[in-house]
């Protein structure tokens, strides 16, 4: 009978234990581990916590939460916070003391590092700290405290989710000099830049703070309908810039067709121009095509950009409806390139007008081209628009927006995504060869093979989209993941249907986020349209397949510098617009940048060297091959006289008198006084000024090139600078690695700060000749101050709305860093054929500007790095 009991007894047993575990609001609690963390047993804690808000020089307001713990030993899990930080039991503790019964993932606050555990025999200190960034309006936690911004003022509640019921030690909140109200006025002290409490209930911190209208202004500018406006005028502007260069091009195409090209002369052209003529090839049958090409971009960009920004704002707009309009607006975006019309590329030397067509004729070739084009984009187009037509078939709701997924529904949403993203790329590249191709700026090889075999060019370059999509997608979901696991890092294990919720919260919103990002860029095709007009309008022309005879332009002509102003503008300005944290003034800082150019252009050009000569010189001594050989002779004579006096000086003679080389030096100015008609150049200019002012090659297109060349590599540690702060500053940190386009925003700016050094010297090239000063590195400073002058008006507004103006004197100061180092190599290039007779280019650098000149260069660069130091120790610290 007694053994029937304990069977009976072990039964009854183990039927509690199975309903105890079946219940699902027991399992419930045993996975939550607030409901075990035995928070009463916290109650002979130790509470120390601090606030401090930085909202001085910043973009972004920044809080910064820094507590300190200390539980006791009684407390039975302050052993587990010992634990290594990837163990369960570890995770489980520090979750109960700093969670509580909160849900992980519930907060977004960001922890530089994991908190710093310390054991004693009585008691486990844990100092925690976080940080997070005031970017919305909506309420946001940060350690133990709640912010709420709300409108005029910010709320600071002490809101713990935990120890609620102990009194802290300590607690100091540090607003930054804000004002400040104590609504419950517990304060034991207070100063102006903050309040203490002393063995007080969180419930009586609570805190009005005063936000200066500074911070209410740079919300406006950048998340109201100001940015969107700011942004629309940008596109406006650059789509009229276009449009109005497409149509003087026109002009002056058409009106060259219709006049007559100048003749050689009969006698040796070598020796003597029959007619002075723009150092610009207007004698093209082709432009019509061409500036109706950059007409149709200027228009559908335009209207592109408006119908997105009105677009985004709209509310209740499904991702369905999205997808759909994307695809088509990709597809058409596509089609209307069309790049397979052959437009006009640069005639080669030796190709006459009588060439033989290519093999298979013009028309074949494009029919080609088009189908080849055609089917892959209505292909990927059509695998975007099946999926979200069969959407029941991949287990995806009607309006793409699913709760959760299964693998299935996940490729499906993949496909989308790819597919969409692919055709905008496709797009971008097709405007992109349209434009190059029809403005000679493409290898020749190029063209040749997309003429031969379209169908595998364009094979080869859809795999490569194909690839650049997916590695976006996988950026985005690397992003996604770290966001996750930094959110949820107190979590014991992730929840299976929250984490797919989230993956597909992702996947459906990758081809809109990634879109944004890739038409946001899609202003650097602008910027190919005017360099490739530029290089349409001045490549070499050439007839009966002999380079037709030219004279040498002193500078651009007014439609060659509007674009040339035009590109300074678009790349080197924009770069430095973004630093002045304000959207809404896009728009405004292209026309400043363009006007300010132009005046600095306007007021220096009449003090330019070759303009203070006068136009009978540049008749007479320039202009022509023949006369820059001459002059470079001149100026090498000039430096040997000079270095002759020098050794003279020092007792070297070697057979020479000063008499003998003050007659040189007489004869070299006479050279130049007998070409200006009376009018007697000015004493300080010699015949090496003019040489150094003319630069290193005759056409000033050239000098453009070679210049831009030179700024890409002397730009390449400048940009290394920049990037390097970027990815120092903590919120520009968090903005790379935690936002799905981060690394692909972090590799555009690498990629546009570089353009944004080739086109400052690329203008600085064209305008070589046209720039004041004697000694080049005075035009590297002119075109610095040109863009300088926008930079004080928005340093002044920067310190208007209180933010940081260093980083964009950073960019200034390395901008003129760049330009003086161009300079200098453009004037050894100019003496290039010297090379070869000294033992160095240091050498060169002695032969050119001697020895005193030298060390004032060196002493101007080393001045400029000075500053570069300067400012980036500031920044830094």
């Amino acid at each position: 009978m007694a053994m029937t009991r304990w069977w009976r007894l072990l039964l009854l047993v183990v039927l509690v234990s199975c309903v105890w575990t079946c219940d699902p609001a027991s399992a419930q609690q045993r996975r939550d581990p607030g409901a075990g963390c035995q928070s009463e047993r916290l109650k002979d804690s130790s509470v120390e916590a601090t606030l401090r808000l930085r909202q001085h020089k910043q973009s972004h307001p920044w809080v910064v939460s820094d507590m300190t713990v200390r539980v006791p030993r009684l407390w039975p899990l302050a052993k587990q916070l010992t634990f290594s930080v990837h163990s369960r039991q570890y995770r489980l503790a520090m979750r109960c003391l700093l969670l509580g019964d909160e849900t992980p993932g519930s907060r977004n606050e960001w922890h530089p590092r994991d908190p710093v555990v310390t054991a004693t025999d009585s008691s486990v200190e844990v100092h925690y700290v976080a940080h997070n960034w005031i970017t919305t309006d909506k309420p946001f936690l940060v350690g133990p405290w709640e912010i709420v911004p709300a409108g005029r003022t910010w709320m600071v509640y002490l809101w713990p989710s935990t120890l609620q019921t102990v009194r802290w030690k300590r607690i100091e909140a540090d607003l930054g000099g804000l004002g400040f109200s104590d609504l419950v006025e517990r304060a034991s002290s207070s100063t102006e830049n903050g309040l203490v409490w002393k063995n007080r209930l969180p419930q009586e911190v609570q805190v009005e703070v005063d936000p200066p209208w500074q911070r209410q202004l740079t919300a406006m500018l950048t998340q109201s309908l100001w940015a969107t406006a700011g942004v629309a005028s940008w596109w406006v502007c650059a789509s009229i810039l276009i449009a109005v260069a497409a149509l003087r091009a026109r002009r002056t195409g058409t009106a060259a067709a219709h006049g007559t090209p100048p003749q050689p002369p009969v006698e040796d052209v070598a020796q003597q121009p029959a007619a002075d003529v723009p150092d610009t090839d207007t004698d093209t049958g082709q432009s019509p095509s061409f500036t109706r090409t950059l007409l149709e971009w200027a228009v559908l960009s335009g209207a592109v950009a408006l119908a997105l920004l009105l677009l985004i704002p709209q509310q209740g707009v499904t991702p369905r409806s999205y997808a759909v309009l994307c695809i088509y607006a990709g597809l058409a975006l596509v089609l209307v390139a069309r790049p397979w019309v052959l437009g006009a590329p640069p005639i080669a030397p030796g190709a006459g007008p009588d060439e033989p067509a290519r093999s298979g004729g013009v028309r074949g070739i494009q029919r080609r081209q088009a189908r080849a084009v055609t089917a892959a984009t209505s292909a990927v187009a059509g695998i975007g628009l099946l999926v979200i037509v069969a959407h029941g078939a991949f287990g995806l709701p009607e309006n793409l927006e699913p709760g959760t997924t299964t693998a299935l529904g996940r490729t499906g949403l993949v496909l989308v995504g790819l597919a969409t993203v692919w055709l905008w790329l496709a797009a971008m590249l097709a405007w992109a060869w349209r434009f190059a191709h029809e403005g000679g700026l493409l290898r020749e090889r190029w063209t040749r093979q997309w003429d031969r075999i379209p169908a595998q060019c364009v094979a080869v370059v859809g795999c490569l989209l194909a690839a650049v999509a997916g590695i976006l997608l996988a950026f985005a979901w690397q992003a996604n993941a770290k966001q996750w696991g930094r959110v949820n890092w107190l979590a014991e294990q992730y929840d299976p249907a929250a984490y797919n919720a989230y993956q597909s919260k992702l996947l459906g919103n990758f081809f809109f986020s990634d879109l944004k990002w890739i038409f946001a860029y899609s202003w650097v095709l602008t910027g190919i349209a005017l360099l490739a007009l530029l290089g349409y309008r001045n490549r070499p022309a050439w007839t009966q397949g002999r380079r037709r005879f030219e004279r040498f332009s002193p500078g651009p002509s007014k439609l060659d510098l509007l674009l040339t102003v035009s590109l300074f503008a678009f790349f080197v300005g924009l770069r430095a617009a973004k630093f002045a944290g304000a959207s809404a003034l896009y728009g405004v800082w292209l026309v400043l940048n363009i006007a300010t150019v132009y005046v600095v252009l306007g007021v220096g050009r009449r003090w330019s060297v070759l303009s203070r000569m006068g136009e009978s010189f540049y008749a007479k001594r320039l202009g022509t091959e023949p006369h820059r050989h001459e002059l470079l002779e001149k100026a090498r004579h000039y430096l040997n006289v000079n270095h002759q006096m020098h050794l003279l000086d020092q007792g070297h003679a070697g057979g020479v008198t000063y008499e003998g080389l003050e007659k040189e030096l007489e004869d070299l100015r006479n050279w130049l006084v007998t070409a200006c008609k009376g009018a007697d150049p000015p004493e300080q200019i010699s015949v090496l000024d003019i040489a150094l002012a003319w630069g290193p090659d005759g056409r000033w297109w050239s000098n453009a090139v070679r210049a831009a060349r030179l700024a890409f590599r002397f730009g390449l540690p400048a940009t290394g600078l920049l990037l390097y702060y970027q990815a120092q500053d903590p919120y520009g940190r968090a903005q790379i690695l935690f936002t799905p386009v981060g690394i692909p925003e972090f590799i555009a700016d690498l990629i546009l700060y570089q353009m944004a050094w080739a086109a400052a010297g690329f203008t600085l090239g064209a305008l070589w000749r046209l720039l004041p000063g004697r000694r080049s590195q005075a035009r590297a400073w002119f075109l610095t101050a040109a863009y300088g002058i926008p930079v004080v008006l928005a340093a002044a507004f920067i310190h208007v709305i209180d933010t940081d103006p260093r980083q964009l004197f950073l960019y200034a100061a390395l901008l003129l860093c760049v330009l003086t180092l161009t300079s200098i190599w453009m004037d050894l290039a100019t003496f290039r054929r010297d090379w070869q007779y000294l033992p160095s280019r240091f050498a060169l650098l002695l032969f050119v500007y001697q020895l005193r000149g030298l060390s004032v260069q060196i002493a101007w660069v080393l001045v400029q790095t000075g500053a570069i130091v300067v400012i980036w120790v500031n920044l830094t610290h």
